[in-house]
């Protein structure tokens, strides 16, 4: 398998929330979202995009994630976790060559810092906002997650016309997609029999935000967000690509899912 060149689309269980912190101005009405994560195995390494919710949210989510369980409680079991995920798929952690995160929110940030072989890669403008966040977002990251010793970090900086090649054969591209938060990335991956895969991650939550019938419940900035959906949205009909938007309850049961099924 690792010499097969493969996207895996795997989940740490869930949030529980409200409609309206995923679509602005929706009802306050109970709602639950997937929380992706994915894995590309490639002959030159193994590469986590993400990794979901933090293994230490199934047992004890306030003590990991405090206050802001008031607003996104992780529902999800150890075995969820990205690192015993794996295992299950007698993939071992020391074969994970990068982790590359989309950014650094509490239900992205579940890998970092489990593969001892790994370098993190992300955009340095969402890296620096981590650590300086504003009032409003502050609560969605959690240092912890992150600020870890020892971590090999890999920063991006902005903008790459046709996205950062992280394998230079086109399998990852790495797209700057800002709005959501300030060093957001999107990824386009290329399979060699499934071809194009756009992942949005939270640049697009659901295919209402991606369709322009909703703004997202949270972003850093609505003019950047609207923005970096117009631009996947020409990358997407440029290559004929398969969108995955981030969050999409509907949408996510329709793909193919890990560990039993991939892309490829």
């Amino acid at each position: 398998m690792p010499n097969d060149i493969r996207l895996y689309m795997l989940q740490t269980g869930s949030l529980k929330c409200k409609e309206n912190n995923i679509k602005m101005n929706a009802s306050l009405d109970p709602y639950e979202i997937p929380v992706p994560w994915y894995l590309i195995t490639h002959p030159k390494g193994n590469v986590i995009i993400d990794g979901g919710n933090a293994v230490e949210c199934a047992t004890d989510p306030i003590g990991h994630w405090g206050g802001i369980t008031n607003v996104y409680w992780p529902v999800m079991t150890e075995a969820d976790g990205c690192v015993n995920a794996l295992k299950s798929m007698g993939i071992a952690p020391e074969s994970i060559k990068y982790v590359v995160q989309s950014h650094l929110h509490l239900d992205h940030s579940g890998a970092a810092g489990r593969f001892p072989n790994a370098t993190h890669i992300v955009q340095r403008s969402e890296y620096e906002y981590a650590y300086s966040a504003d009032w409003f977002a502050a609560g969605g990251y959690i240092r912890k997650d992150f600020d870890k010793k020892g971590l090999k970090w890999y920063f991006l900086n902005g903008y790459h016309d046709e996205g950062f090649d992280l394998f230079g054969d086109g399998t990852l591209k790495v797209l700057y997609t800002p709005g959501h938060s300030p060093g957001h990335s999107s990824f386009l991956v290329t399979l060699p029999h499934s071809g194009p895969i756009l992942l949005t991650v939270d640049a697009a939550y659901t295919m209402d935000h991606w369709d322009e019938k909703a703004l997202p419940g949270f972003m850093a900035s609505a003019v950047d967000s609207v923005r970096s959906v117009a631009r996947l949205k020409f990358l997407a009909q440029k290559e004929n690509a398969l969108v995955v938007t981030g969050h999409d309850p509907i949408m996510w049961p329709t793909f193919k899912k890990g560990p039993t099924e991939f892309y490829d």
